[in-house]
């Protein structure tokens, strides 16, 4: 299968948990075939849910247990510290062990880019992450980052955005040295 990507889904995260993701999931399994997910949490729960939607465990779906899952109000303190078998941790060990390519979390945002610093840690040069998204713009679209994730952001960090930004639409598009759309 060539370019397939395994993503570490935290199908626990977020305020409707496995009830959105795991049907989103398998709407991402029909779509491409290049994509491979594990998903992460309660094996007692995710186990059944993919038996009412007609499948099972293959080799492009597994599901991978994760004992505890992270609350939406949840300190991402506290969940750094006291949720270390959360499904968003877990998913996150995925990608450092190598057995996903990426992990992917609809969870709290907070203990989220918390785990992921701690965990994954930042690239040389980088000293915090930021949150991505696209949007629409009058020549097709524009990608934001640091969506209000950090208040007291510096010269120097909103650089290193600006060269994060710049590296992941190369590597998306193609695009070589992708300027402002605005």
């Amino acid at each position: 299968m060539p370019n397939a990507a395994t993503i570490a889904l935290d199908a626990m995260g977020g305020d409707h948990g496995p009830d959105v993701v795991v049907p989103a999931a398998l709407a991402v399994l029909e779509r491409d075939r290049r994509v491979k997910l594990v998903l992460v949490g309660d094996e007692a729960v995710l186990g059944p849910m993919l038996e009412r939607h007609g499948t099972s465990q293959n080799a492009r779906l597994r599901i991978h247990h994760a004992s505890q899952q992270v609350g939406m109000d949840e300190p991402p303190s506290q969940a750094l510290r006291l949720k270390k078998d959360s499904s968003m941790r877990v998913a996150i060990n995925l990608v450092k062990a190598e057995q996903a390519d990426a992990a992917v979390s609809a969870g709290n945002t907070g203990a989220l880019m918390a785990t992921a610093r701690y965990v994954l840690k930042t690239l040389p040069g980088i000293d915090r992450p930021a949150i991505i998204t696209t949007i629409p713009s009058v020549n097709g679209y524009t990608r934001m980052l640091d969506l209000g994730a950090n208040v007291d952001s510096s010269a120097e960090h909103l650089f290193q955005f600006a060269v994060m930004g710049s590296v992941l639409t190369e590597a998306i598009d193609g695009l070589q040295n992708p300027v402002s759309g605005f």
